[in-house]
């Protein structure tokens, strides 16, 4: 709908609505820029304080992937009035152990009295102008690379319907309570607020010819995969890029339980939305199975970073998210501008 509206020019304004990205960024002086976002949402968890702290997970995983580093967050509260506010305290409580883990300040926020639960923050960041991540710089030849695994939405379906077992449960949230913070510092080299494309550095180490020094990686794109699941967020990337993708189906990482929820029928809405939405620009190679092509639209929470980067990089980076403890995986590839936009092969 923002699209419909009247544009506004302001030159200070790097990123904003035009190619969907995660965040918006405007510059405030030469070497600065803040990066701006805001995300809430109803509970998928019974638990508050989990809630909370699955909330700001995803709240401040759209600064990580824009390369910066989050600085300041509100809290945005929709809460029903005879509702014990004890369990509010436990969300917020929840909230803010993840912003404390992002040495993310809470200074405030707003409350709305509403039937319905919702829980989320407007997150503020820091950035250096030149060093900005975007959906816009896929180039043809880029590896794709992919951290944690798909399945939330399927597995929060099952969790609502008392279907899910404990240990999907358990997946499930320890992948929606960790925050993409370490994965942008090595992405980024953890040494600013961003990244400097196409700049890395080995070692020269005698005893280790591979080991990196910087982590300064060719990483030319970078999105997190959110509502819009793996293809709503690849699409974003391919239009604004001008590329097209392909995705090695049997390669993507999944969480335990996520094809039992599809083969159950745990089918969120989103994710009926998201394909409808999308799934035109999609061609499927001979060999996919239907429980897979389900997962690809699955709107996921406080998901992966996608990253398009230089091929010559592209195992050395996934090496260096592996060995910090974020699970990676190449998953494909970008290519020349074609049809189908995006291209699923076994």
């Amino acid at each position: 709908m923002l699209g419909k509206l009247a544009r506004q020019h302001d030159p200070n304004v790097l990123v904003g609505f035009d190619h969907a990205d995660d965040a918006g960024v405007y510059r405030i002086g030469p070497g600065t820029a803040l990066v701006q976002t805001v995300d809430f949402f109803t509970p998928m968890v019974d638990d508050p304080y989990t809630f909370g702290q699955i909330a700001a997970t995803n709240s401040l995983s759209d600064v990580y992937a824009m390369g910066g580093q989050p600085r300041t967050s509100l809290a945005l509260v929709c809460f029903p009035e005879k509702a014990d506010l004890a369990i509010l305290e436990r969300i917020l409580a929840g909230g803010l152990s993840k912003m404390i883990e992002a040495n993310c300040s809470v200074i405030g926020g707003h409350s709305v009295r509403d039937e319905e639960m919702k829980f989320g923050y407007s997150v503020t960041g820091l950035i250096d102008p030149t060093r900005v991540l975007t959906n816009a710089g896929a180039k043809a030849g880029d590896r794709l690379v992919f951290t944690k695994a798909l399945g939330t939405g399927v597995i929060s379906t099952a969790i609502k319907k008392k279907a899910a077992k404990q240990s999907w449960i358990d997946a499930a949230i320890a992948s929606m309570t960790t925050l993409n913070k370490k994965a942008a510092e090595v992405i980024t080299g953890g040494v600013g607020p961003g990244l400097r494309p196409g700049h890395w550095e080995r070692s020269s180490a005698a005893n280790d010819e591979r080991q990196i020094t910087n982590d300064h990686f060719a990483v030319h794109a970078m999105t997190d995969v959110t509502g819009f699941g793996l293809i709503g967020h690849a699409r974003e990337i391919a239009l604004a890029s001008n590329v097209s993708l392909r995705f090695d189906a049997y390669r993507l990482p999944l969480l335990e339980g996520a094809l039992e929820c599809v083969r159950a029928g745990h089918i969120p809405g989103g994710l009926k939305a998201n394909r409808e939405f999308a799934e035109c620009v999609v061609g499927y190679e001979d060999g996919i199975s239907e429980e897979l092509k389900t997962i690809l639209f699955d709107p996921q929470t406080a998901g992966g970073l996608l990253i398009s980067v230089g091929s010559e990089d592209a195992t050395e980076l996934t090496r260096a998210l592996t060995a910090a403890g974020v699970p990676a995986v190449e998953i494909g590839e970008v290519m020349s501008e074609t049809k189908p936009l995006i291209a699923i092969v076994p």
